[in-house]
């Protein structure tokens, strides 16, 4: 009697929910991927094939930087776009999207080699802080230093004034500066000029020597005035008085003295109101201070019968962040959260600026980025989020605002990975990716968890917002040991959409990106060996996908299965064929490689194929398009079995994958 013929059993997928790291390949569910990289799941039965970055080129020559790229931003001048890169050497080079140039945004030597961080000014300006020598602005023509004029102060009050003088501040020392102003006001119902105000502090001020400040007219003789540069550059010193002391009666004769801390040229001057020392100005804050417990300052002179007693500090934080807010700067230094007066970019001094230093034991360290987004501006640490909010200026003219704590414990040392998406603010730190959406904060990266302990965190991470086949997406940047397929390191991007995860690779060495709106679409652009691309635009260009589904038990986990048959449904675009490399996977193993194609070979009489070629003498292939089932036999046993498809072909459609089997025997 014959054998009763197996029954064949058969499995088909064409739900794609996205990639799943966190479990075993046997453990995820039969809709998810172990690994699927430049094909994006966008829907039932559509795997899309997403497109391949492209090289930015004007004319025939690649748009590359002149010097290795530490920091890449994009900013809005007017009515262009800028992909702006930063350099080792200190230098800056821009790249304008409208009408396809290239050109310098600084000299090397200009800014720091690394540690740069920039933003933007309404639309008529970058603002960039450097780590060490302070903020810089570039409005798409000239880069001068901020460099504002700060504190001014009365050293004479003359007298015979029957109305406020007219106050004249000499003009910038770069080019493409702008020249601070100020006002007059005179001792109420006197004839003495009491203050001097300033109204725009101006930029490129960079030689304190330079700098006066005439008052002239009003009717009256002998008034005279000083002014200090206001900057962030570190280590440059500051002056307090501790105690005025008494009887001063010549601020011409009073000198004030620096030393130690191991700089140079720092230089102050003393106010001297009502036979006391109110203020020291400084002249010169210095250069290369490092140490405040060995610096001494000192004042003699101007007839004191009680010396006053001063001190110096150092600044030695270096500048961590900036951003814009509620129509103002803000930048972050160590702890320090320091802002612009309202309405103003390079006024710190006057009364509606100020700073706030955060004392919470919920910072860890120093603040590590500024964002502003949704109404707020996110402080982050590496371990905390604050926000400021509700930004007000009082009666009195002093700026008011919230500061609010929203995470104690879950914060990012990375920079450059938090941005806006959507309503959210989205971030990587280096156990995860995360969401913040109010004040609630949310992991939703557990799909990453078998990645993230490859990840090379001290390359550089970075992140933002691009449409992928129309779709906005959330990409994170970094670069990976990637100890499945290629055995090697390599940068690639995790990209995030409709609580869906899908890899994708723009490049091996695709260290840095950014976003950009160009024509109301969010682009990135990133740096290879310091060449510019615009990523995901190549549709036609070649490009490596690698789908693995799950290792699946097709509905009987304890038996063993015998594979017979494999599908793979696709579409191909009307430009392309597809071909398709398969194997069929288990537990343990992969099955020989299987070649899946919709090229149609020509063969003549004697079953010889021929070869056909273009004008160019180059072979062509025949092809089908649209849609196909791509199968062929297969051999595979296991309790569980699975697919991996590679392919390098283009601008195609995974819509499905069929299994045919046969059940064997349990356990």
């Amino acid at each position: 009697m014959a054998a009763a013929e197996q029954k064949k059993s058969y499995q088909v997928v064409k739900q794609f929910k996205g990639l799943n790291t966190k479990a075993n390949r046997t453990a995820i569910d039969e809709t998810e991927f172990s690994w699927v990289e430049n094909a994006q799941p966008v829907g039932y039965a559509n795997l899309r094939v997403i497109p391949n970055s492209d090289a930015v080129t004007i004319g025939n020559s690649t748009v590359t930087f002149a010097n290795t790229v530490t920091y890449l931003t994009s900013m809005n001048i007017g009515l262009n776009d800028y992909v702006i890169a930063f350099q080792q050497n200190g230098a800056a080079q821009y790249y304008r999207i409208q009408d396809n140039t290239f050109g310098n945004v600084a000299v090397a030597g200009t800014f720091s080699n690394s540690g740069v961080e920039a933003t933007q000014w309404y639309n008529d300006r970058m603002l960039v802080i450097d780590p060490n020598k302070g903020m810089f602005s570039w409005d798409g023509n000239n880069t001068v230093a901020i460099g504002a004029v700060g504190v001014i102060a009365v050293t004479n009050p003359g007298s015979g004034y029957t109305t406020a003088p007219n106050v004249v501040i000499s003009g910038p020392d770069q080019v493409g500066g702008v020249q601070a102003n100020a006002t007059a006001a005179l001792v109420s119902g006197g004839s003495t000029v009491g203050s001097v105000s300033l109204v725009v502090g101006g930029t490129g001020y960079t030689n304190a020597a330079n700098l006066t400040v005439t008052l002239s007219g009003g009717g009256g003789t002998g008034a005279t005035a000083i002014a200090g540069i206001e900057t962030f550059a570190t280590g440059t010193v500051t002056v307090n008085v501790i105690d005025g002391g008494a009887g001063y009666t010549n601020s011409a004769n009073t000198v004030v003295s620096i030393t130690g801390g191991g700089g140079t040229s720092a230089a102050g001057t003393a106010v001297i109101s009502g036979g006391t020392v109110t203020q020291v100005v400084m002249t010169n804050p210095g250069t290369g201070y490092t140490n405040t417990a060995n610096l001494v300052v000192s004042i003699s002179g101007g007839g004191a019968t009680t010396a006053a007693k001063l001190s110096g500090v150092v600044n030695n934080q270096t500048n961590n962040a900036i951003a814009t807010f509620s129509g103002r700067v803000w930048v972050a230094s160590g702890r320090t959260v320091t802002y612009s007066a309202a309405g103003q970019y390079s006024d710190f001094t006057s009364v509606s600026a100020g700073a706030v230093t955060l004392t919470d034991s919920t910072l860890h360290g120093n603040i590590v980025q500024l964002l502003s987004a949704n109404n707020f501006l996110y402080i982050f640490g590496d371990d905390s989020i604050n926000v400021f909010s509700d930004v007000v200026v009082n009666t009195s003219g002093i700026t008011l605002f919230t500061n609010t704590n929203v995470s104690a414990s879950v914060g990012s040392k990375r920079p450059n990975a938090i941005f806006p998406y959507f309503r959210s603010v989205l971030f990587m730190n280096d156990y995860g990716v995360y969401a913040l959406v109010g004040s609630t904060t949310s992991k939703i990266s557990d799909a990453l968890d078998g990645i993230i302990g490859n990840i090379d965190f001290s390359s550089p991470v970075y992140a933002g917002q691009v449409l992928v086949n129309d779709i906005l997406c959330a990409a994170f940047n970094f670069r990976y040991y990637d100890a499945v397929f290629t055995k090697s390191y390599r940068y690639i991007q995790a990209v995030f959409f409709e609580k869906k995860w899908f890899i994708t690779s723009q490049g091996n060495n695709l260290n840095y990106i950014t976003y950009v709106p160009v024509g109301g679409k969010l682009t990135l652009f990133g740096t290879q060996n310091n060449q510019l691309y615009k990523l995901y635009a190549n549709s036609t260009s070649s490009i490596s996908t690698i789908v693995q589904t799950a290792l699946m038990p097709m509905g009987d986990p304890i038996r063993t299965k015998q594979a017979l048959k494999i599908g793979v449904e696709a579409t191909a675009s009307i430009n392309s064929a597809i071909t398709m490399t398969t194997t069929v996977d288990n537990e343990n193993n992969s099955s020989p490689a299987y070649t899946l194609s919709s090229l149609v070979a020509w063969q003549n009489n004697y079953l010889n194929t021929i070869a056909w070629s273009n004008s160019s003498g180059a072979n062509i292939g025949w092809g089908t398009t649209g849609y196909n089932l791509y199968k062929t036999d297969a051999s595979q046993y296991g309790k569980y079995l699975g697919i991996t498809v590679t392919s390098s072909n283009p601008n195609y459609v995974l819509n499905g994958f069929e299994f045919e089997h046969e059940l064997r025997v349990r356990f």
